[in-house]
């Protein structure tokens, strides 16, 4: 299976806890004022590239914790990625996700599109909402505005009433 991404950075400190190969989707429809990556919204631009391949070579590093993925909006190549998700976690990573949606609006969307939630299955910790650069604020891990939550998915796909989110300082001890 393949996915299409803008780039791959096979070793990241600042896209997630630990170090990280870090997954750049191509296509996003958020088109989000601000946003540091507006190369990866057209989703015909990018590259085509071999799941498979990208957990090989992830494999090359002993150092990797985990993968993000991020974009792009990851989740509009939900049936790809949560078999990269999958992958990944089979070979001994954690995930860390992004996207503009918020975890209500991807439950929400689940209903109608299973690949949603077969990603955040796959998912540990999710940084969710779009960027608001009104909400701008440098001083937050690993996100860009205050809106932007750090969601632990596991817990807040076992209660359906509540999103469960991570505190800071919990981080790089939860995930």
């Amino acid at each position: 299976m393949t996915l299409r991404v803008s780039d791959i950075i096979w070793e990241s400190i600042v896209d997630g806890p630990g170090f990280r190969c870090a997954v750049f989707a191509q296509g996003c429809d958020h088109n989000c004022d601000g946003c540091h990556n507006p190369q990866t919204w057209n989703k015909y631009d990018g590259n085509s590239v071999d799941i498979d391949g990208i957990i090989q070579n992830m494999r090359k590093n002993p150092l990797l914790r985990g993968i993000t993925l991020s974009g792009g909006e990851p989740f509009m190549q939900a049936d790809a990625m949560a078999e990269l998700a999958r992958k990944a976690r089979a070979a001994g990573y954690d995930v860390v996700a992004y996207t503009g949606y918020t975890f209500d609006e991807l439950m929400e969307r689940s209903a109608c599109e299973p690949g949603i939630l077969a990603l955040l299955e796959q998912v540990d910790l999710l940084i969710d909402g779009p960027y608001d650069k009104h909400c701008r604020n440098l001083n937050l891990l690993f996100r860009g505005s205050e809106n932007q939550r750090l969601v632990d998915v596991k817990k807040s796909l076992m209660d359906k009433n509540e999103v469960f989110l991570v505190k800071e300082e919990d981080l790089f001890l939860q995930v």
